[in-house]
């Protein structure tokens, strides 16, 4: 559950496209409509319509987007949907928790280059650095989908013939806070160990590089995770 698919539209389609390696990433040719809040599966317009702040894409200064502030009212109402998809989530196995989230990471492999122009846009980082956050914050997913079917509890003998044991049990919903400089790198680093231990995630990205979030919260969505 993110507290934030991306559409992004660009400005003229009569040039010819050009190959990876030679296509200016941060032209001022690409524009967000759409809004960047989102819970219980949908992306989300804040009520307050007037105290909209500019997000900016650092290479060229223009505005890229405007990000809705979140109130009260929207908090509640993303905590409560957090609360909801807690539910079934948490009552999942750690074997079918590790499915989603592999899951999860196979379609950040598959929108890699996406995701990482996206990020060079709204951050200002270089493409390089930018497809290594990608894949870090996929095998971040990896390690902990790998951990989610470990986490049991232990059995303890006692003397007389009697034991005890613990089990390990989720906490609830977490709250997670982004940086601006690795939005979706941190994203991953927040959500995946809280979403292994059958928790749910209300996450706060930086409001000046908000962008990526949404897309790691639609695919979790999208590989099977509750709304």
């Amino acid at each position: 559950i993110m507290l934030l698919r991306l559409v992004v539209s660009p400005r003229s389609r009569l040039a010819a496209p050009l190959s990876a390696a030679a296509r200016p990433l941060s032209s001022g040719s690409v524009d967000i409509t759409v809004p960047l809040n989102f819970w219980a599966g949908q992306r989300r317009t804040s009520r307050d319509k007037c105290n909209k702040e500019n997000v900016y894409e650092p290479a060229t200064g223009r505005v890229l987007c405007h990000l809705g502030p979140c109130g009260a009212v929207e908090v509640d109402q993303a905590v409560k949907a957090a609360k909801l998809a807690f539910g079934p989530w948490s009552k999942l196995s750690g074997m079918e928790r590790a499915r989603v989230m592999i899951e999860a990471a196979h379609i950040i492999e598959s929108r890699r280059e996406e995701i990482a122009e996206t990020e060079v846009v709204n951050n200002g980082k270089s493409i390089t650095e930018a497809r290594l956050d990608v894949d870090s914050a996929r095998l971040c997913i990896e390690y902990y989908a790998g951990l989610a079917s470990t986490l049991a509890g232990q059995h303890v003998q006692l003397p007389g013939g009697s034991f005890a044991y613990t089990r390990r049990e989720p906490l609830g919903v977490c709250a997670g806070i982004g940086a601006w400089n690795y939005p979706f790198q941190i994203a991953a680093w927040k959500s995946a160990p809280a979403l292994a231990c059958g928790n749910s995630m209300v996450f706060k990205p930086s409001p000046v590089t908000p962008v990526t979030a949404v897309l790691l919260a639609e695919i979790y969505m999208q590989a099977g995770a509750p709304e």
